[in-house]
């Protein structure tokens, strides 16, 4: 009985203060974050101190304790990086399967075709010359498109030449000087380039509209041009050699054709201009500056 009595008056004595407890519970964390944010926001010497303090003596608690955390996520990575290798390592193989065949059928084309070419006298094309330009300038406005660069009459540049970069078409020389020569770009209004569709042959002739996409235009009407299809040059009118790229169709409406030039023109800081020998407007030799001449010798 006297144990009974007292277990009933601790728990008498117990309920109160739990009572108590409940009612100022979310009072008394309120004050401690309020106490604790006032804490960490103060500026006074001693406050800091002491904080300064508790960090140096949990850091390296918090360090251990980090250790296996550290330790799983190292593990777990590794093993995901052991997948990730196999699985390169398997596509890797595929596609080196697939290029090693694809090599054999090189070889073999080109023993074919160089049988053929020796049974009907193919004769090569011209070997091409190339110069590597700088562009010093962008002279273009409103109605007229080109750029300057820093190769001339000097390093054998002439009218006419094709001038590419990344190996897409840029556009073509118009003026040279000693120095420098000026490139008319494919987008300037008064350009016309014959184009070929590649993957239909279909021909047409590309118009420069002073916008960064020009238009296609007589295109046969049953062409099944699609968007996305590559347009090279083709070489008619002698002035662009044929096979050069110049851009994907970027969009078909009410019948206008718009194409993505495959040169970013407001990233072009360089430029190749290439001699393939082609005369649809060189002028003869007797026109050319003397030192261009030197390049018929």
């Amino acid at each position: 009985m006297i144990k009974r009595g007292s277990k009933v008056t601790v728990i008498g004595l117990a309920l109160p203060i739990r009572i108590w407890a409940q009612r100022f519970a979310l009072l008394g964390f309120l004050s401690l974050s309020f106490a604790l944010v006032i804490f960490s926001r103060s500026d006074w010497t001693g406050i800091q101190q002491f904080r300064v303090t508790i960090v140096d003596t949990v850091s390296p608690i918090l360090y251990v304790l980090n250790q296996p955390v550290e330790a799983l996520s190292n593990a777990t990575n590794a093993v995901e990086g052991f997948f990730s290798i196999y699985t390169d390592n398997q596509r890797l193989r595929e596609e080196n399967a697939r290029l090693l065949q694809w090599v054999h059928e090189a070889r073999r084309l080109g023993l074919e075709n160089a049988t053929l070419r020796a049974q009907l006298a193919y004769v090569p094309d011209k070997r091409t010359h190339f110069v590597t330009a700088r562009v010093v300038a962008d002279t273009g406005g409103t109605f007229f498109q080109s750029i300057l660069i820093n190769a001339g009459a000097r390093e054998y540049v002439r009218l006419g030449q094709a001038v590419v970069w990344h190996g897409g078409l840029v556009g073509r020389i118009v003026e040279v000087g000693e120095r420098t020569s000026r490139v008319l770009l494919m987008i300037d209004i008064n350009s016309r380039i014959p184009v070929m569709i590649q993957s239909t042959g279909d021909r047409a002739i590309l118009k420069g509209n002073n916008s960064s996409q020009p238009r296609l235009e007589f295109l046969p009407g049953n062409s099944p041009i699609s968007p996305g299809d590559w347009v090279v040059t083709s070489g008619h009118g002698g002035v662009y050699p044929p096979g050069i790229a110049v851009g994907a169709v970027s969009q078909i409406s009410d019948g206008v054709i718009t194409l993505q030039p495959m040169v970013e023109w407001s990233k072009l800081s360089q430029a190749i201009i290439l001699d393939f020998g082609v005369n649809g407007i060189i002028p003869p030799p007797e026109r050319l500056p003397a030192s261009s001449k030197l390049l018929k010798k």
